[in-house]
């Protein structure tokens, strides 16, 4: 399988929502590895690494979030994949 690493910006009302630990839930169950985390705009980032295919699906799931949350935009930026991380954490 083809191996992927994305960058993902999601915007909205994704903070205080347990935005990172459904990400992170998530992230689990389609084998990803990287990291989550909050930041100061009030944004979430999050990096993913694996299988072309999963890191597909965990764009998707990020388009929509928990049902906590309001997206309105994420932002996707394609990076070379590193296979530098063990597994998924939340950031701080």
């Amino acid at each position: 399988m083809d191996k992927a690493r994305a960058r993902v910006i999601v915007e909205g009302s994704v903070q205080g929502v347990f935005f990172r630990a459904h990400t992170q839930e998530m992230a689990y169950l389609l084998n990803l590895r990287g990291w989550v985390k909050n930041r100061r705009d009030g944004r979430v980032e999050a990096l993913f690494e694996g299988d072309k295919a999963k890191v597909d699906e965990m764009i998707q799931w990020c388009h929509r979030g928990p049902s906590e949350a309001r997206v309105t935009h994420v932002r996707v930026i394609w990076e070379e994949f590193a296979g530098e991380f063990k597994d998924f954490s939340i950031a701080y």
